[in-house]
């Protein structure tokens, strides 16, 4: 293998046989940015090892970096070497290397997430309101956690019964809710009952569209779509795109609000399918975006153009946006920057994931070695500190998906109607109120979100 060239259409033929990956994307977790195997592997040998390398010499999109000592021989396991890989990946003006996301998974893993299931866990997300104030931040409909009524914007009092959890002691969190089979609960709903319900992992499938609406404000009609992953079923994805905005267009909105606080991202197309819904009519037929892949593979550089869906025609689209916004989320933004009015709202900046990857099978594994970069019709792209928000405002964890009260939608909603994010009486949760202990402390319990754009079409060009 280490005289193989130009290994770039041989990875993308080989990530358009595996099966899992016409349905969906995976990228790696926030806690480390690669997601560990619940399956174990069979031992990777050193052929399989040189050709995970031989791959990523020819693949990678830094792989002018990769010194003559990187090699098979190195590594144990390729969750170990792409791990490795990441420190080849210097770019101009940016401190360090910039690659936080290639990783390898087993592929029962990847069948497992790329597939939009989940086994062995409650589905559900937790985050910290305050330092002391811990609340459920999503709840898969379907999951453990869903079935037994849990909802957004609860409050949790109780772990296996102890009191005993903050943003400095959040061990017991992520013991309970991310790695037990069963935890018990206490809850504090919004009626100000209290309910203690014990929770057993188990499967289920990711609803990837979690709620769309029509709001009131103002005398204005607000469309405001909460999506979370741009992963699962692909059919049923595209038909969600088209009702919400069906109902959007029948409803005469005049903005819209797009909520990607928690979206680390997925399939490149099911992005682009976003934008296409999203954008003004003047942008159909014109340049979205160009993915670019490294010299060696620059013949395979694409170009994709806008093609117009559904009758929605508005000059201004909002994003609730955070940390955990990533990738493919970030992919929409940067696309639609050029031909509309962006506003992003929300606690920080974004992710900061301007590139993707494929799938590639090796023996018992996918690598993914990041391989392509995208940039708008602008030319513009390595955002890799994040896309800034234009108003920081925290996220409202005390209340529900679709909330006109909750923070992040009422300052957009109160810029579409009076023009200024502030909003009376609450001025206290602006920029000032985010505290950097809970957004810390967060980043830790953001261990279900996955953070990538993967595309597995092959060449387009």
């Amino acid at each position: 293998m280490r005289h193989l060239k130009h290994l770039l259409p041989v990875a993308l033929l080989l990530a358009a046989a595996a099966p899992a990956c016409k349905k969906a994307d995976v990228a790696a977790p926030a806690s480390s940015l690669a997601p560990a195997p619940s399956t174990p592997a069979a031992p990777v040998s050193a052929s399989f090892r040189d050709t995970a390398v031989a791959y990523a010499r020819d693949i990678y999109l830094w792989n002018d970096q990769i010194p003559p000592s990187f090699t098979g021989n190195s590594f144990t396991d390729l969750s170990m070497m792409m791990t490795s890989l990441r420190q080849y990946s210097a770019e101009p003006g940016f401190s360090g290397p910039v690659d936080k996301w290639s990783f390898a998974v087993t592929r029962a893993e990847w069948d497992g997430v790329s597939n939009g299931t989940a086994t062995g866990d409650f589905g559900m997300g937790v985050f910290f309101r305050s330092t002391t104030d811990l609340r459920v931040k999503h709840v898969e409909p379907e999951s453990p956690a869903g079935r037994a009524g849990i909802r957004r914007g609860w409050r949790i009092l109780k772990i296996n019964g102890s009191e005993n959890f903050s943003t400095s002691n959040t061990d017991p969190v992520v013991q309970a809710v991310f790695q037990s089979a069963s935890s018990q609960f206490t809850f504090l709903r919004p009626d100000n009952v209290q309910v203690t319900l014990n929770l057993n992992a188990g499967g289920y499938r990711d609803r990837p569209i979690i709620k769309d609406t029509v709001l009131q404000a103002g005398g204005k009609k607000i469309g405001y779509f909460a999506f979370n992953s741009f992963m699962g079923d692909s059919s049923e994805v595209a038909d969600g795109f088209r009702t919400a905005f069906t109902r959007y267009a029948a409803a005469g909105v005049s903005d819209l609000v797009v909520d990607l606080r928690y979206n680390g991202g997925g399939y490149v197309y099911m992005s682009e399918n976003l934008a296409d819904y999203i954008a003004p009519a003047a942008a159909n037929g014109s340049l979205m975006m160009k993915q670019q892949f490294n010299a060696r593979n620059s013949a395979y550089n694409a170009e994709t153009y806008f093609r117009k869906q559904g009758s929605l025609n508005l000059p201004r689209v909002f994003f609730i946006v955070s940390k955990s916004t990533a990738s493919a989320s970030e992919l929409l933004i940067n696309n639609l920057r050029p031909w509309m009015n962006v506003v992003l709202v929300g606690p920080t900046a974004t992710h900061g994931k301007p590139v993707g990857f494929f799938p590639i099978p090796v023996q018992d594994w996918y690598i993914f070695p990041v391989s392509f970069k995208t940039v708008n019709k602008n030319g513009e792209g390595s955002y890799y500190n994040g896309i800034p928000v234009t108003a920081a405002v925290p996220d409202g964890l005390d209340k529900d998906w679709g909330d006109p009260t909750e923070a992040c939608l009422q300052a957009a909603i109160n810029y579409s109607v009076n023009g200024t994010f502030a909003i009376a009486g609450r001025s206290t949760e602006l920029q000032g109120a985010i505290d950097d202990r809970v957004l810390n402390s967060n980043r830790k319990l953001d261990v279900t979100g996955f953070k990538g754009a993967v595309d597995t079409r092959g060449f387009r060009n």
